[in-house]
């Protein structure tokens, strides 16, 4: 585990306070939890990169013709 300094604004840091109280959680807690979920959010985006690199659009093309026909059902159409 690491050690990290970090200056952030005063109001933020009430903020953060105040939202991570009312949650029950430390502050480490709730910062940790943001890291987390903006470097998902990184990952996947590179993620989808790579897969829609390794593509192609005539393959794309050939499993749609594969696909029968039909009508939405009734729930689709709203």
């Amino acid at each position: 585990m690491s050690t990290l300094s970090l200056r952030i604004a005063n109001s933020t840091h009430n903020k953060l306070r105040e939202i991570s109280h009312n949650e029950s959680i430390s502050i480490n807690q709730f910062i940790s939890s943001a890291i987390s979920e903006k470097l998902s959010a990184f990952m996947t985006e590179d993620y989808i990169k790579k897969r829609a690199d390794k593509g192609n659009r005539d393959s794309f093309i050939r499993a749609l013709d594969q696909v029968a026909e039909s009508e939405p059902e009734k729930y689709d159409k709203l």
